[in-house]
């Protein structure tokens, strides 16, 4: 069996070891890759975050890709799955991102290492390297909904604990 499979593989084109991205195409996360998020943990869950698959440098594209919207009616309000896809508040526009968009863990404003750039009237995102990127970096961009989504809540005040507590020293 070691001789045939040595044999096979003698045989075969070695398998490509870079992800690639066609010049047409209207999604590319080929700089990005999913794995257990470093904030996943027995107290939080388990889940998944987008990480950095190479360098990447302040203001580079790291992904772009496109948004389908959701039929009229779904409430965004109570499923932390989707985005919110439009400026509109109350917001009424929920949309299903495309790649590893839906994968980026969200921080507190200021403190993310990218920065999602929405264009709503063509459903589609570019998302932006904010500062130097290390490869196996966990890739995090602040919700535009955070602090107003129902379905945020408990997120919104894990990220924004520390501000509670300085807000606490000040009193």
């Amino acid at each position: 069996l070691k001789s045939i499979v040595t044999s096979l593989s003698l045989h075969l084109p070695p398998l490509p070891t870079k992800m690639t991205s066609h010049a047409e195409t209207k999604i590319d996360c080929s700089k990005v890759y999913v794995k257990q998020s470093t904030f996943s943990n027995e107290e939080t869950g388990m889940f998944d975050g987008a990480f950095a698959a190479v360098e990447i440098k302040e203001g580079d594209l790291v992904e772009k890709g496109l948004m389908r919207r959701l039929p009229e009616g779904f409430d965004g309000n109570t499923c932390p799955f989707i985005f919110t896809w439009s400026t509109e508040r109350p917001n009424k526009t929920w949309g299903m991102g495309s790649g590893c968009a839906p994968y980026y863990n969200t921080c507190k404003e200021g403190t993310a290492n990218t920065k999602m750039v929405r264009f709503f009237d063509e459903d589609r995102f570019e998302i932006y390297a904010t500062r130097d990127i290390k490869v196996d970096e966990e890739l995090l961009h602040t919700y535009i909904s955070l602090k107003w989504r129902t379905c945020f809540q408990e997120l919104n005040d894990i990220v924004h604990k520390d501000e509670e507590s300085e807000h606490q020293a000040d009193a």
